[in-house]
């Protein structure tokens, strides 16, 4: 008598995948996985439903509303976010459905922290300004003071939010010599503060801060933590970097801040209603636009996709997931 052939776990991709992480789930999964474009919530049920699928593997750009976690399959157990945020998750639904969530910390905080740092330089020294004076040919004489950027080394820093890549941040930041200051709900230990000093007020610490830099969970309470009010008290001449998420600041806001003059320069790498943004922004020429790729690097992306599978692999299998959002 012929033994059966086993079955493999079923699984749905919402997103392209880096080749090695597709080639895993080809050889793990039976799977249906993204290949021309990324799945609407609408074709993700469609084959979710097809395969019968127990994981759904998903980034920062699906939105797992309440009514979409309403629509899945009993079948799907658990879902897999390729990001350290999970705002695009409506918690309180999966929780509710018996979903388990899991994220993937960790595994980019150094290549987010480096693209963070590479925004502040950028705008700091006007890169995107001088690479297209290169490549418009509009290279000619200029005078000692013409195109004149801030310096960063030595200047004081601000992080908001302490996490592992606000940690990373400062850690870079000592090599530039810079002073550093983070607002947090509380001060961490002295061992991971990494040489910088707590301030509880975020009204006391912006006006002693060159430079700001932020790191902290889009929540009720950070929403706009960057706004009109805010901004106004950072010294006239300030830089100010995003790469968290978009919603931690006002850009109506920090549109008016860079034209004024009250910023030099910003760096951005997350926006309001991604992928689309604000194309004013785009218009001013003291900030430095990058399209959400702080853990754009092919070893980060790797290790967030084998993370996400291993957290899919744990759960299937009866074990706890390794890293759930919530515990």
């Amino acid at each position: 008598m012929q033994e059966p052939v086993p079955t493999r776990p079923r699984l749905v991709s919402v997103r392209r995948l880096p080749p090695a992480i597709a080639a895993r789930i080809r050889q793990e999964y039976d799977a249906i996985q993204a290949e021309a474009h990324d799945l609407t919530q609408e074709q993700a049920l469609a084959a979710l439903r097809q395969s019968g699928a127990q994981a759904l593997l998903v980034s920062s750009s699906f939105r797992m509303d309440a009514a979409f976690i309403a629509a899945l399959p009993p079948e799907v157990r658990i879902a897999a976010t390729c990001s350290v945020g999970f705002d695009h998750v409506d918690v309180a639904a999966a929780q509710a459905r018996g979903l388990i969530v899991t994220n993937t910390p960790d595994v980019l905080t150094g290549c987010t922290a480096d693209l963070a740092f590479a925004l502040l330089l950028a705008a700091a020294r006007r890169l995107p300004e001088a690479d297209r004076v290169l490549r418009e040919d509009r290279w000619g004489p200029r005078g000692m003071g013409d195109f004149l950027g801030v310096r960063v080394w030595g200047k004081t820093l601000g992080i908001i939010g302490m996490g592992r890549i606000g940690r990373a941040v400062a850690r870079r930041a000592r090599g530039f010599d810079m002073r550093v200051l983070y607002h947090d709900v509380a001060a961490l230990p002295p061992a991971l503060e990494e040489g910088a000093h707590h301030v509880a007020q975020l009204e006391e610490m912006l006006p002693r801060c060159d430079m700001v830099s932020l790191h902290c969970p889009l929540l009720p309470a950070t929403r706009h933590i960057l706004n009109r009010e805010t901004l106004a008290l950072l010294p006239r001449g300030a830089v100010v970097v995003n790469a968290a998420r978009g919603g931690l600041v006002e850009e109506d806001a920090l549109i008016a801040a860079l034209q004024s003059g009250q910023l030099a320069a910003a760096g951005l790498d997350v926006f309001e209603g991604e992928p689309r943004f604000d194309k004013r922004l785009a218009g001013l020429p003291n900030v430095a636009l990058a399209p959400h790729i702080g853990s754009g690097t092919v070893e980060t992306r790797d290790a967030m996709g084998h993370r996400s599978l291993d957290n899919i692999a744990a759960v299937l299998a009866g074990r706890p997931p390794l890293d759930p959002i919530w515990s």
